[in-house]
């Protein structure tokens, strides 16, 4: 088993512990341009057919990325991925509902509709494969478990929210979801197609496409914030409902986190494949997330995405944590089951840390991690696939 430390890491600033993703902090800075500059008027007619391009382009760039095909190779490691699955889209949501007795006396029911909608947001890909490389868990599972959690979110994720949120997220309108099929479904399904022939190409400029992603999210959550605020939909949330929301938030994560752990002990699974299903199964997509909450909350997207957003920054620091801690944990001797996937070695930098995980992720999108500062060498897994 061979491992790989990269000299000279670049140091944050911040302390280890306490990962900020910068993303986030861009995010912030375009809510704040939004509450200062809303788009109004022919500005945002304008801001609005940018979004609704920004979501079709986001969706045809994950459908490019995204092998099918090596997410069906891993069908060999089936329970595993299901388990990710009744996680991602079961034990989520019914906590989403459980906590429909918290309104009104901690959360507004604008601010549990974002709650709920969270609960239903397909899981990571990038941060779970950095994560679960860090920990040292089973890097060709967590590619494969946030492979089909993308793909099936892609359908689930809209139907549960017209179920679960009715009027709130549009219902099951005929409007609402021609809007899913032509500015999610149909640019997803361009990619599919596409990947064989401009497969290679956005591979090799992934950094650049990666930054028209993060680009697309920023100018949708413009879009919604700026909407809600010449709606006066912000007088609603204070810095008090703000707090018991996050509050709120922490203990949904850490419910996720310990029965992630220790369901997938109960069924059987070994260290490796457990810290998989952990990372995979408690984490939420803020890439996938937006763009939907934008076409299926309309006016309402601003405080819908609220929840998503605070979520993704305290699922990171939390798991960064955790992902270390387990990365000093004795060497595991149970064996991992094969997933399936084919070897294609690599390395993932997390901003600022190169680890050696065996894999060649592709860059892009919002689930960016911001791991520990210090270097840490993950051990190369067997049977490694490139990440879409």
């Amino acid at each position: 088993m061979s491992s790989r430390t990269p000299a000279g890491p670049r140091r944050s600033p911040l302390p280890s512990w306490l990962p900020i993703d910068p993303y986030i902090l861009a995010l912030l800075a375009t809510v704040g341009v939004a509450a200062l500059l809303p788009a109004s008027g022919t500005a945002a007619t304008v801001a609005n057919h940018a979004s609704t391009a920004a979501v079709a382009l986001l969706f045809f760039l994950y459908g490019v990325r995204l092998s099918t095909r090596e997410a069906m190779d891993g069908l060999r490691h089936w329970r595993l991925h299901v388990t990710v699955l009744v996680c991602t889209f079961l034990l989520f949501p019914v906590l989403g509902l459980a906590a429909r007795g918290l309104v009104p006396t901690v959360l507004t029911p604008d601010l549990y509709n974002g709650f709920l909608f969270l609960c239903l947001v397909p899981s990571t890909i990038q941060s779970s494969i950095a994560f679960t490389s860090i920990a040292r868990g089973n890097v060709p599972a967590a590619i494969c478990a946030g492979s089909f959690s993308s793909l099936a979110g892609i359908v689930l994720t809209p139907l549960l929210a017209a179920l679960l949120l009715g009027h709130g997220a549009g219902g099951f309108s005929a409007d609402s979801m021609l809007k899913i099929v032509l500015q999610l479904l149909a640019p997803f399904l361009a990619g599919q197609f596409l990947r064989r022939w401009i497969g290679g190409f956005v591979a090799r400029h992934k950094k650049v496409l990666g930054q028209v992603d993060r680009g697309s999210i920023l100018l949708v959550v413009y879009t919604a914030f700026s909407e809600g605020m010449t709606r006066g939909v912000w007088h609603l949330v204070t810095p008090a409902r703000l707090g018991l929301l996050l509050a709120a938030e922490a203990v949904l994560l850490a419910v996720m986190l310990a029965l992630t752990w220790y369901g997938a002990r109960r069924l059987g699974f070994g260290r490796a494949d457990r810290i998989a299903i952990q990372f995979a199964g408690s984490k939420k997509s803020l890439g996938a997330g937006l763009p939907m909450a934008s076409i299926l909350f309309g006016p309402q997207a601003s405080l819908a995405v609220l929840p998503l957003m605070l979520f993704h920054q305290m699922q990171l620091m939390v798991c960064a944590v955790i992902a270390r801690r387990r990365a000093r944990d004795p060497e595991p001797t149970e064996p991992t089951e094969a997933t399936g996937a084919t070897e294609a070695p690599g390395e993932t930098e997390v901003t600022g840390v190169t680890v050696a995980t065996g894999v060649s992720v592709a860059a892009g999108g919002s689930d960016v991690v911001t791991a520990p500062a210090e270097p840490i060498a993950a051990d190369r897994p067997t049977g490694a696939a490139s990440a879409a």
